[in-house]
């Protein structure tokens, strides 16, 4: 029971649950770091699993409860707390550092919610932030569908959930880049962190975790260019994003792996056509 791959699998785990509390307290800052652990721990669960021969149903299981909390729950809970952020662009100008910005607005938020307090928030956008609970929703039936779909072993069908998470995580890591740019002017960039548009950026992508899109898996088999080529491919161009856009490069890597998981799936049908003709 307790191996090393179910080991880390319970740091998934615990991870996820971390960033959760970080994420009440305000530091959405420090919450995606944490979630970056986890997902380097789901990664290497299954690949330890395998060079060690553990794999075993237990181990399938506790996966997908600790992906529920790290890459379903706690998304969803980060994103909360961004959309509050959201609301109260022009209430940066009042403190010093962003963590301290989202503990004020997510604490006015829920004092409002919660104990009918009067603030400057309009009643009508009160509960928007709640939206956010449809990232654990999909999640949820996203993780239970992968345990039993047996077209899964090869290839993802539907976005993943921590492909899922690591997009979200561009909105908490680009407020705190340009933070400074609310505090001296709260509309600089009111276009990409406008509460309503992340709500529905948050019910487009979490429709992509149920969605039958098929999508390359990025588990190496062997190390080889022919049989690999797309996955280099999509690494290579995310290493370059990363070092020219920073933080911004995040929604473009997601939508660059769904792009070449396409084109992926386009030459193994045309593959195949080719050896059944």
């Amino acid at each position: 029971m307790f191996n090393i791959p179910n080991l880390l699998t319970a740091t998934n785990l615990i991870c996820g649950i971390l960033a959760i509390i970080m994420a009440f307290f305000g530091r959405i800052d420090l919450a995606p770091f944490v979630l970056f652990i986890a997902g380097i721990c789901d990664f290497l669960d299954g690949m330890v699993a395998r060079l060690l021969n553990q794999k075993s149903e237990l181990g399938k299981q506790l996966d997908s409860l600790a992906d529920m909390v790290s890459f379903g729950v706690a998304p969803g809970v980060i994103m909360m707390v961004a959309c509050v952020a959201a609301i109260y662009p022009e209430d940066a100008a009042f403190v010093k550092t962003f963590p301290e910005y989202v503990h004020f607005s997510f604490t006015n938020w829920g004092n409002a919610l919660f104990f009918n307090v009067p603030n400057s928030m309009d009643a009508s956008i009160k509960y928007l932030p709640l939206m956010a609970f449809v990232i654990p929703f999909f999640s949820l039936f996203r993780l239970a569908k992968f345990n039993i779909d047996t077209r899964q072993e090869e290839r993802f069908i539907g976005v993943p959930t921590p492909l899922n998470t690591v997009f979200f995580m561009f909105f908490p890591l680009a407020m705190l880049e340009t933070f400074q740019a609310w505090k001296s002017d709260s509309t600089v960039f009111s276009s990409v962190f406008d509460p309503y548009l992340m709500c529905v950026v948050m019910v487009g992508m979490s429709l992509l975790l149920v969605s039958e899109i098929k999508l390359m898996s990025l588990k190496f088999k062997q190390f080889n260019w022919s049989g690999n080529m797309y996955r280099y491919l999509f690494l290579l161009i995310s290493i370059t994003l990363i070092a020219v856009l920073k933080v911004w490069s995040i929604p473009i890597i997601v939508f660059l792996y769904v792009i070449i998981s396409l084109l992926e799936n386009i030459k193994s049908k045309n593959r195949i056509n080719e050896i059944q003709s």
